[in-house]
């Protein structure tokens, strides 16, 4: 998947490169920012962000580019991408100010850059913030702003029994965690548990999100894997998904850990920043261990004293996080843009409207302008702005996308994007589907009956009403919308 990603959140770039105004054309900007959801206000070495917040830049339209201003001539510096990051408070001095370095990635060609001194004061006594980027080319021309969602302040979790009340700290299924490591609490010998290439790997600038999904432990031993919804609980067998390569860990029952021994008889939420230990399901005496840069498993000896208790090393304990994954995709179109990217359009919802030639799509988000249309594939919409908050846009007719639509009877699915009116397209998640009803009309039904065994015109006569019924299920309500995985 093409991506520019941010640690908490994801973001893409633009460059001065016309492209293809097709938005299902891979020469796309896509970005990501990737921070954590939840940051500890502390002190000393403590204070940092961890795991850092991360931008991943990628996209086969930035690689074009690039190469088309080196065959050019130009120097290195011109396609060359800064970036500054900071929390969104009211003064940006320099102080609070982190600048990125981007470096390309080994057999990739993927630009990323990690905020790693970036830190929230104890003096700043808000309770939720975002995190901000700004991204320029090597010319100073800016590419856009971009904003994480909203971080909540935390602090340290307490070693006491967790409930449900804090239901904002506790882990869910399904929900996007990262883990890392500290070797003897250590802050410069963190390790995050990442994937590269495939495979599971500590790294100790990198770190991926994972997608942790409770299993139904009982009914999944009847075959497959079988997902369950909630908030994970110690004892609960979970497992590990990337969210970028789909690379997933086997199984694991996940303990919490207190003074490096894995507690085994412990069901209490599993809350942010609490240290836990992954038990794989299957070899019950194995746990999840970093050793270096590698993942192995550890053998872990039981608890002389205590049977309830299994004794770990420091490469079995690991600190879990909730993380966010933001992504912004998008492309120049043929004009070469010179004006920035943002405020990026962002679409939370959509909704049908009436029916016949005169359906209607509503369209909810954020950043909405006049300057805006919507696209069904390639095709642009008549479009009407509300508010930045609300569109709405005319569903074109199916004929539209086929000049023989009669001999059409199948699904047609269209990816929905917003263009700008200097031709600056932004992809969005969701699509749209044309979905006809193939129900004969009782007049056409009637007229089977009657005209058994009849002559070939009537045969024609009948298929008319049959596909002009077709026509008329295209354009009335009968729309799909869904959000695409």
């Amino acid at each position: 998947m093409q991506h520019t990603r941010f640690s908490h959140a994801d973001v893409a770039l633009l460059p001065s490169f016309p492209l293809s105004p097709d938005p299902t054309n891979p020469l796309t900007h896509l970005g990501t920012l990737l921070p954590g959801h939840d940051a500890p206000r502390t002190s000393g070495w403590d204070r940092f962000f961890c795991p850092p917040p991360c931008v991943y830049i990628s996209g086969h339209g930035w690689r074009v580019m690039q190469d088309h201003l080196k065959a050019g001539g130009y120097g290195d510096s011109v396609y060359q991408i800064c970036g500054y990051m900071c929390l969104d408070s009211s003064s940006h001095s320099q102080a609070d100010t982190f600048k990125l370095l981007f470096d390309e990635q080994p057999n990739s060609r993927q630009l990323f850059a990690c905020a790693k001194s970036l830190f929230i004061s104890d003096q700043d006594k808000r309770k939720h913030f975002c995190l901000l980027l700004r991204l320029f080319l090597g010319n100073q021309q800016e590419v856009g702003s971009f904003q994480s969602r909203m971080i909540k302040v935390i602090s340290k979790p307490s070693q006491k029994r967790q409930s449900m009340k804090n239901a904002d700290l506790c882990i869910s299924s399904c929900s996007k965690v990262a883990l890392f490591n500290r070797l003897r609490s250590q802050t410069v010998s963190t390790r995050y548990l990442s994937v590269d290439s495939g495979a599971f790997i500590a790294s100790a600038r990198q770190w991926t999100a994972f997608t942790i999904t409770m299993v139904d432990d009982q009914r999944s031993d009847q075959g497959g894997l079988v997902l369950s919804e909630g908030f994970i609980c110690y004892g609960s067998v979970v497992q590990l998904v990337c969210t970028e390569s789909g690379v997933a860990l086997p199984p694991m029952v996940i303990r919490k850990v207190n003074k490096q021994h894995a507690i085994l008889d412990v069901d209490e939420p599993v809350s942010q920043l609490h240290k836990c230990a992954f038990q794989f399901r299957d070899n019950p005496n194995a746990y999840l261990c970093l050793s270096n840069d590698t993942i192995i498993q550890y053998q872990a000896p039981s608890s002389i004293r205590d049977s309830s208790k299994v004794v770990l090393n420091d490469g079995s304990c690991w600190t879990i996080i909730g993380v966010e994954v933001v992504e912004f995709t998008f492309n120049r179109g043929l004009a070469s843009i010179q004006t920035p990217v943002s405020p990026f359009p962002v679409i939370t919802g959509l909704g049908v409207n009436g029916g016949g030639h005169v359906a209607m799509l509503e369209i909810h988000g954020e950043n909405f302008s006049p300057h805006l249309k919507m696209l069904f594939g390639n095709n642009e919409a008549e479009t009407m702005f509300k508010s930045p908050k609300s569109m709405l846009c005319v569903i074109p007719d199916v004929s539209v996308y086929s000049d023989s639509w009669r001999c059409l009877r199948r699904i047609i699915t269209l990816p929905l994007s917003l263009v700008r009116s200097d031709g600056l397209i932004y992809r969005t998640s969701y699509s749209f589907t044309y979905s006809p009803e193939l129900h004969l009309p009782p007049s056409a039904r009637g007229a089977t009956a009657g005209r058994e065994g009849g002559a070939d015109r009537g045969q024609e006569d009948e298929e008319d009403i049959l596909l002009e019924k077709i026509h008329q299920e295209f354009t009335r309500t009968n729309f799909h919308l869904f959000m695409q995985s």
